[in-house]
């Protein structure tokens, strides 16, 4: 091969960055973050938006096309940070070539977050200038010194993590809480720090789903009612599920009191938060500001949770009253309402649920809806009337927020209401339901009624027919 020649081919000449862009014209980006909503963190947020907007558009060799930014946003990770995967999806789509940006700590606090972008930007021939420390993405040395610098900023990050998680540990410690305000129905920021008031307008609806659970409802049936009523959610959303509802009702924060650090961050980069189960210790802070729930009530609802969750053998809907307050005194399972049908009547009746079950065939006691609210309400008024002291205790309530000239009209219908039959006492039932704390069902044919006060009484049911309801048909 006497004629082979062995050529040296010159490689492209190198250019800076200003030499590269000015080739053609290119289209350029840009790529501005801040990691907080402080007020100068947004002043260095609308700082870096008008610079790279500006730089660009004054450059005719440029051609603009966006200004990428993420608000508030940490550079730990970026499935959040939209503003820089919309940026990456518009280089994919061919739509820039060059991107600009402050810094490496701006771009991503993430070692393999910012390789892995860039990298992904290299195969696609898309450059990225880093203003501050002077680096082209595309230059040889570029990927070693980005390596180095987003290292640094990584441990930065870490840094500031470990200080700001020993300040919030240390607030706790001193029993100082806070709350997602945005996010937590019934109470708004105090004017002094670490102090909450409460939105009246707000605890209206935390009173009404307390209300609503004492009258027998689920978390579920209570869920549904307020998304019927258009009532947001805490996080502003339209509908309401059973777990937002539960939380609402176990949150101490409603009776006064805070648990402090329930959860915890596992992982600076993740940002992942776990529950507190013992890893970290807790600060109880009872009378921490102004309970939207009385705390002897609230304390009453958390019992009535776990008790309902351990006599609870099957699921019940919870869907009118009552439902969840009769029990089977034979097998402990909860009373349902089901329609009665007849030739000449329709009515409901309340039945265990084990009633048609083939492994058990409880036989306790049907009770005609018409029926348990008579007793309920004969119940109620004979409670009173065994107690003068309950009306003597009532009229000096009413009179210190009442006129006096409406004292004796007062006092005039009280003493109707103890002369009333109970039938003509409906209208109270949505009151009554609420002292009731359980009905307990026998055999025998007794209804025993345990009241919120923790006394009880026992009433010896008769029989009943729908077809006439009338207070003379009973004996």
């Amino acid at each position: 091969m006497k004629d082979r020649r062995i050529i040296k081919l010159s490689p492209p000449p190198k250019y800076e960055i200003s030499e590269y862009v000015s080739i053609r014209k290119k289209r350029m980006a840009a790529y501005a973050r801040v990691s907080t909503d402080n007020p100068e963190q947004q002043t260095s947020f609308a700082a870096q938006v008008d610079y790279y907007t500006e730089l660009i558009a004054q450059n005719p060799e440029w051609e603009f096309v966006k200004v990428y930014a993420d608000d508030g946003i940490s550079g730990c990770r970026t499935d959040k940070r939209y503003g820089f995967l919309q940026m990456m999806q518009d280089c994919e789509n061919g739509l820039i070539d060059l991107i600009l940006t402050k810094s490496v700590s701006r771009f991503a606090r993430n070692t393999v977050d910012s390789i892995s972008a860039i990298r992904r930007l290299k195969e696609m021939n898309i450059g990225v200038y880093f203003e501050k420390e002077n680096i082209l993405s595309l230059d040889s040395k570029g990927e070693f010194l980005l390596t180095l610098m987003s290292s640094l900023a990584q441990e930065e990050s870490r840094s500031i993590s470990e200080n700001v998680r020993w300040s919030v540990r240390k607030r706790f410690a001193d029993g100082k809480s806070s709350l997602p305000y945005s996010r937590f129905l019934g109470y708004d920021k105090g004017k002094e720090k670490y102090t909450m008031t409460v939105n009246e307008e707000q605890a209206v609806i935390v009173r009404r789903i307390f209300r609503l659970f004492l009258q027998g409802y689920t978390n579920h049936s209570i869920a549904k009612m307020v998304t019927k009523e258009g009532i947001p959610t805490p996080s502003g959303f339209k509908n309401w599920s059973q777990s937002t509802v539960g939380s609402i009702l176990g949150n101490e924060k409603y009776k006064g009191d805070a648990l402090l650090q329930k959860c915890f961050t596992i992982d600076f980069l993740s940002k992942k938060k776990k529950k507190n189960r013992g890893e970290l210790p807790q600060y109880y802070v009872t009378s921490d500001h102004e309970a939207i729930i009385s705390p002897w009530l609230f304390d009453y609802v958390q019992q009535q949770r776990m008790l309902k969750s351990s006599r609870t053998l099957s699921r019940y809907s919870g869907h009118a009253l009552y439902c969840s307050k009769i029990i089977c005194g034979k097998c402990g399972e909860k009373y349902g309402m089901r329609p009665w049908h007849s030739t000449s009547y329709n009515d409901l009746v309340w039945q265990c649920r084990n009633r048609y079950n083939q492994a058990v065939k409880c036989k306790t006691v049907n009770i005609y809806d018409m029926y348990l609210h008579y007793v309920t309400h004969t119940m109620a008024v004979n409670k009173i009337k065994r107690l003068p002291e309950v009306k003597k205790d009532l009229m000096e309530c009413l009179k210190a927020v009442i006129d006096e000239n409406r004292i004796k009209s007062v006092q005039r219908a009280i003493n109707r209401c103890l002369r009333s039959s109970a039938w003509n006492l409906w209208a109270d039932e949505d009151d009554l339901v609420l002292i009731i704390d359980r009905l307990i069902t026998q055999e025998n044919g007794t209804l025993t009624v345990h009241w919120i006060d923790g006394s009880e009484d026992v009433f010896q049911m008769e029989r009943f027919s729908p077809k006439r309801y009338h207070i003379t048909a009973l004996k």
